[in-house]
C-alpha cells in the first residue's frame, strides 16, 4: 500500500516528529522521536496516516523508489517500470497523466481536513493545474462514495468535483 501524500510531508508538522515525546522512550530509556514517536503520541498523525482518502494501491518497487520526493513536471520519457508511466529524477516524482488529478484532489482534501501545511507554495499552481488537466473519473468517485461509508467522513474536495462532472 502506499500513499499519495508520504508521512514525511506532515510529519514534520507535528513536535512529536521533530522533537519527541515523554511518551517515546525505548526499553533501554533512550528517547526517540521521528514516525514512530509520532504515530505512538499523537491522535491526529495517526489518523492522518491512515486516511483511506489518501492510501492507494502501489507497485512496491516503484514506491519504494519514489520515497518522500515531491511531485513535479519532469523534462523527458524515461521508462524506468516497464508500462508503468512513473518518473523518477533527481528526487523530484511525476506520475502517469491519468493520475494527476488524483494526487492534486488528494493533496487538497488532506489540507482542507487536518491543515499542517501539506501543500507546499511551490505546489499550489502545480495541483491546480493537475487537477483541471485531469478530472474526476467514475471511478475515482465510486472510490470516494465507498470510503466515506468505511471511514465515516466526506472528501469535500472530491464529493463536489463529482457533482460538478455529474457523477
Amino acid at each position: 500500500m502506499g500513499a499519495y501524500l508520504p508521512a514525511e510531508a506532515f510529519g514534520h508538522s507535528f513536535v512529536e516528529w521533530r522533537d519527541g515525546h515523554p511518551d517515546c522512550v525505548g526499553s533501554k530509556g533512550q528517547s526517540y522521536a521521528g514516525r514512530r514517536c509520532a504515530e505512538k503520541a499523537n491522535k491526529q498523525f495517526k489518523l492522518m496516516q491512515a486516511d483511506l482518502y489518501n492510501l492507494v494501491p502501489a507497485i512496491g518497487e516503484v514506491n519504494g523508489d519514489r520515497s518522500n520526493y515531491s511531485y513535479a513536471m519532469l523534462q523527458g520519457e524515461q521508462r524506468e517500470y516497464g508500462s508503468c508511466n512513473m518518473e523518477i529524477d533527481d528526487q523530484k516524482a511525476e506520475p502517469p497523466d491519468d493520475k494527476f488529478g488524483d494526487i492534486a484532489r488528494t493533496y487538497m482534501y488532506m489540507e482542507s481536513a487536518y491543515g499542517r501545511g501539506v501543500i507546499s507554495g511551490k505546489n499550489v499552481k502545480l495541483f491546480e493545474a493537475w487537477n483541471r488537466m485531469d478530472p474526476v473519473d467514475k471511478w475515482e468517485c465510486e472510490r470516494a462514495r465507498l470510503i466515506e461509508k468505511i471511514q465515516g467522513n466526506r472528501n469535500m474536495i472530491v464529493a463536489n468535483a463529482c457533482q460538478e462532472a455529474g457523477l
